[in-house]
């Protein structure tokens, strides 16, 4: 039988047979053409077979600035991918640049997952937003990635509870060793909002812990930013 787009409400970042994923950001320029862009996605995937076993999930989400698509792709390794950049990526390129011309493809990275929290067992909520917290070093340093992650997770255990409406974060290491991403599902954005917001010990205040995170060595660069999930899909 012919596997085929099935839609979903979520990927699960944490599934176990995921080596990689691929993060790319797409600009298209204004709200509209965020959507028609979309639109344009869901059309040329459901229009066709599902070009390679060894993806597992694809998911875009829509920039909160109207602008930008983030997309959000699981593999089974990279031959997987290159596979499908070989086979099947230009035709879907193709028929959505028709649809929605001169859009801007900026930088693909890989990652690979290294640390998840928040989410316990049978919590059931779904993301309306999706935070994605990117971290830039100054060389390529497999242990220095690992640590900083760490480090994030020691200023996380020191708070009483969760942020509210914080869901699940899930802390990948990039590949080339230079770069660290997380991805968080909050149930809003005006909860993340409010937790950067928040007094105190909370994420993003200046405790010694989180100031840690801040000013790691090698830091040069990164931001946050906020996504809503606009569709995801896997194999059916």
């Amino acid at each position: 039988m012919t596997a085929t787009a099935q839609f979903t409400d979520r990927p699960d970042p944490a599934r176990a047979d995921a080596a990689i994923a691929k993060v790319s950001t797409w600009d298209v320029g204004t709200p509209e053409r965020q959507r028609r862009a979309v639109d344009a996605i869901r059309t040329a995937w459901e229009g066709r077979e599902w070009p390679h076993p060894g993806l597992l999930s694809y998911s875009v989400h829509a920039g909160e600035n109207g602008a930008t698509l983030l997309h959000y792709s699981q593999w089974t390794g990279e031959q997987a991918y290159q596979d499908f950049v070989r086979e099947g990526r230009d035709a879907r390129n193709a028929d959505i640049d028709a649809a929605v011309p001169g859009i801007e493809r900026l930088a693909l990275h890989t990652y690979e997952l290294y640390r998840s929290g928040f989410r316990a067992e049978g919590d059931t909520r779904e993301p309306g937003c999706v935070v994605i917290v990117d971290v830039e070093f100054d060389g390529p340093d497999p242990d220095r990635q690992r640590a900083w992650i760490d480090a994030v997770f020691e200023a996380l255990g020191s708070e009483a509870r969760p942020p509210e409406g914080a869901i699940a974060a899930y802390f990948h290491t990039g590949t080339d060793g230079t770069r660290v991403l997380n991805y968080a599902e909050w149930e809003s954005a005006a909860h993340h909002i409010e937790a950067l917001a928040a007094p105190g010990d909370g994420i993003g205040s200046p405790s010694p812990l989180w100031e840690r995170v801040q000013t790691y060595p090698g830091m040069t660069g990164g931001g946050v930013h906020r996504y809503t999930p606009a569709l995801s899909m896997r194999a059916g």
